[in-house]
């Protein structure tokens, strides 16, 4: 199901200068590869920066996708925690990873400090330690220190959670002074800033932001290190400053430079991805004048609601409600949702019926998709805005409002947090809202107007102001969540950190076992590496996550 994207957009992609890549991911040199000599720097970081978006957004199942998964962003399949994410299912992320970007990066290195090309440098060093980060995030101990030596140690040794996080920060150190050094030349390609080092330095103090977030349960100065940062005010504040990557285009074939959620969402037969039934019900019932951006709607009726039951299209339209599910606010969403709004709930396993032209699709956010303007037609490859201004998200202006409402709450001041929610929030519409332009075939007159969009916020701080500390808790959860659509890594980790929001629909699985903490390594890594040792359970907690174990927290397992 996975493939190791290699695009081009606006760029010419090369054939791969990594001399340590092979199938096993073992590390040794690879006989069909050029040599460091042959290699040319703007080339590997054309590549490097590739390897880190395939590792994110690779054909939509990276580690964005993951993490939306896990916090209910988007539909997950699959109704048993342990099993529902093999081992080998990382294998493609491990390999962009080590054995390509690291790798890369590592070629880089010596070229890039005898031309004196430094901005290259802090680019290679700043999206590695956001996917070190990840990686512990997502794995616990991993390699580093020892990784990325050939054949001279084929088996390196896993590094702490806490000395990865280190070393990230250390990267990002060295980062901001190669971005603040005089360059001899600048990239040829950059998909994320054009070349802007200002803002490369406020993404860099960005990523320290979101360290400083996920270890405050373990770190007593990570709060007074988050405070200093947002002192000092260069980090992403603006919209205009927002860490994503661009290089998306409307291509479709050799190759295919579209966004995933785009291919993925638009073929000729169909979509091929299930929308969240959590997100578009919690949009939906709350107004969210994003939700059309979020979501193209192909039918005004799902079955069982708003039109009859159909066992073919809808199975579970015909089956009885989930007894755990009685009683509950899930009871009315665990299969279908009014006005067209087709996908499902988390954890269902269903085969896949002739649905393609009736389930929700990815909308023209963040997607490049279509804007729903209530056309309810089925639409195709190239429909929409054929991937046209599509971005992946990796920290936004508004992810920060969100970071420091969470610091806000732990720090016992609610009037602040709220301050933060709502700032989080009006960013992330007036960026979402932007995006119908890209839709040259939508009929935008029935975008949301500047008074549903004050609606809406005036609503979300009545509904804070009369909650209660653990419903703040989960109403700034639920807005971070949805803030977070297309990159769902800071929801996994807010989730686990914090076990909010217990809104959330629990697996539709009334015992699917325990929720996961950290995912079992890649096959590969532990078939190949005589010092890598599989997990006994996906139970096993990451270091900065000192919550009770699972099962019971989160709460809804």
């Amino acid at each position: 199901m996975k493939k190791l994207i290699k695009y081009t957009a606006i760029f010419i992609v090369l054939a791969s200068y990594i001399s340590c890549e092979t199938t096993d991911l073992d590390l040794r040199t690879n006989p069909n590869a050029l040599s460091p000599e042959q290699a040319d720097p703007n080339s590997l970081l054309n590549n490097i920066q590739l390897e880190f978006i395939d590792a994110i957004d690779g054909n939509g199942d990276g580690f964005g996708r993951v993490g939306a998964e896990l916090s209910r962003i988007d539909y997950m399949f699959g109704r048993n925690y342990t099993n529902n994410y093999s081992p080998s299912d990382f294998d493609d992320e491990w390999q962009s990873t080590y054995a390509d970007m690291m790798a890369d990066i590592r070629v880089l290195t010596p070229l890039a400090e005898e031309a004196n090309f430094t901005h290259h440098l802090g680019i290679a060093k700043t999206l590695e330690a956001y996917l070190l980060i990840t990686l512990v995030d997502f794995f616990g101990d991993v390699p580093y220190s020892e990784a990325i030596q050939g054949i001279a140690n084929p088996n390196p040794k896993l590094d702490t959670g806490e000395e990865v996080y280190n070393s990230a920060l250390a990267l990002l150190d060295e980062a901001i002074a190669n971005f603040e050094s005089d360059a001899s030349a600048e990239p040829t390609s950059d998909f994320f800033y054009s070349g802007n080092t200002d803002k490369w330095i406020k993404a860099v103090n960005t990523i320290k932001l979101k360290i400083y977030v996920q270890t405050r349960l373990v770190d007593a100065n990570a709060v007074s290190n988050f405070n200093t940062i947002i002192n000092n005010g260069n980090y992403i504040s603006s919209s205009d400053d927002d860490f994503q990557f661009n290089g998306w285009g409307t291509n479709e074939v050799q190759p295919d430079v579209r966004h995933p959620r785009y291919s993925n969402s638009y073929t000729v037969t169909g979509g091929e991805d299930y929308m969240s039934n959590w997100l578009m019900s919690y949009m939906l019932n709350n107004n969210d004048p994003r939700i059309r951006y979020y979501f193209y709607r192909q039918v005004n009726a799902t079955p069982g609601t708003g039109t009859d039951p159909n066992e073919e299209t809808l199975q579970c339209s015909v089956q009885d409600v989930p007894v755990h599910y009685l009683g509950t606010p899930f009871e009315n969403i665990w299969c279908s949702l009014p006005n067209g709004y087709w996908g499902r709930i988390h954890g269902n396993n269903e085969g896949i019926p002739p649905d393609g032209f009736l389930r929700t699709l990815a909308g023209v956010y963040p997607a490049g998709g279509a804007f729903d303007d209530d056309r309810f037609e089925a639409l195709s490859q190239g429909d929409g805005a054929a991937g046209l201004g599509a971005i992946t998200p990796l920290i936004l202006a508004s992810t920060v409002s969100f970071y420091q409402a969470e610091m806000a709450m732990v720090n016992n001041s609610p009037l602040e947090a709220k301050s933060f929610l709502l700032d989080g929030l009006a960013k992330s519409v007036t960026k979402v809202t932007s995006f119908g332009s890209f839709d040259t075939t939508a009929d935008l007159s029935i975008a949301p107007t500047a008074q549903d969009i004050a609606s809406h916020a005036a609503d979300i701080e009545a509904k804070f102001d009369s909650a209660s500390t653990e419903d703040q808790w989960n109403i700034i959860g639920e807005e971070f969540f949805t803030n977070l659509y297309g990159n769902g890594i800071d929801g996994y980790n807010f989730y686990r950190r914090t076990g909010f929001p217990n809104t959330v629909p629990p697996n539709i699985e009334p015992n699917p076992g325990a929720f996961i903490r950290s995912l079992f390594y890649p096959a590969n890594f532990v078939n190949n590496n005589s010092n890598a040792t599989q997990k006994a359970a996906v139970t096993e907690q990451v270091f900065w996550d000192t919550n009770p174990a699972s099962p019971g927290f989160p709460i809804a397992n």
